[in-house]
């Protein structure tokens, strides 16, 4: 299952949303975190799916992949949506169950806020499968070079950003690779009480850790060796170009903050 994972992979395309700027498609994502708060009725979330909807189809990634891609973390969202319901005391009654009562407000609030989460999901998810690791690094250099001006890392934190984003797919591969080594070897992850299940993950996360440190130090060999110096210096042989789609991209992404705030409750 950790394999499907699509969290942090790029997808190669030519599609509306792959050619657009890697600094369009990022001041995307972080106004869209701010702006799916402002969702509090029907009409603002349904504005707000069918913007989401939209992306996925400029992005021409098959609806089926993306779906197989989120199942890991569904049961997040279902948590969310079940602890809103049972927790939630307002509204009216809408039926009991083993003297457990469950409300109108409670149901709503939790399929609005499992919305939210499964829109900023989609959204961060699909910045990822479009846009490549290196142009992520440039589009957040580019987003915070005012900070040179304080001598802050600007090159060195855009790439760690980036690192971190590519390396969370092999990490999942890596985490299945060593549960099946373990399980060969008589380790059961899913059964037996939870002081059984707690050592069994101290068999995965002991290894997983010492992998993943082992590659750092790999990348970190590598980038040296190659006379890897920071962003001192550095030059580009792809520059970032500002295009009209993107202006018209961040206009749409105005009207639709604007709609938001008009149509809250």
């Amino acid at each position: 299952m950790m394999n499907s994972m699509i969290i942090g992979k790029y997808v190669p395309g030519d599609s509306f949303i792959h050619r657009l700027d890697p600094r369009t498609k990022l001041i995307t994502m972080f106004i869209y975190v701010f702006i799916v708060f402002l969702a509090n009725n029907g009409w603002t979330y349904g504005l707000l799916t069918f913007f989401t909807c939209i992306l996925l189809f400029l992005s021409r990634i098959r609806l089926s992949f993306f779906v197989k891609g989120l199942k890991p973390i569904l049961w997040v969202i279902v948590f969310t949506f079940l602890l809103h319901v049972l927790l939630t005391k307002e509204g009216h009654v809408v039926f009991q169950w083993f003297g457990m009562e469950v409300y109108d407000q409670g149901i709503q609030q939790g399929a609005f806020i499992s919305l939210r989460f499964l829109l900023l999901i989609v959204v961060t998810t699909l910045l990822t499968l479009t846009t490549t690791p290196i142009e992520v690094t440039d589009g957040m250099e580019s987003l915070l070079s005012p900070l040179k001006k304080w001598n802050i890392p600007v090159h060195e934190l855009a790439l760690m950003m980036s690192i971190s984003l590519r390396f969370i797919p092999t990490l999942m591969e890596e985490t299945e690779k060593i549960m099946k080594a373990q399980a060969a070897r008589g380790v059961d992850f899913s059964g037996g009480p939870l002081s059984e299940r707690m050592r069994a993950m101290t068999a995965l996360l002991v290894p997983l850790f010492i992998s993943a440190f082992k590659r750092a130090e790999e990348l970190a060999v590598a980038m040296e060796v190659r006379g890897y110096r920071g962003g001192k210096d550095r030059t580009k042989w792809r520059e970032l170009t500002w295009k009209r789609a993107d202006t018209v991209f961040m206009l749409l992404l105005t009207l639709l903050a604007i709609a938001l705030w008009l149509l809250r409750s």
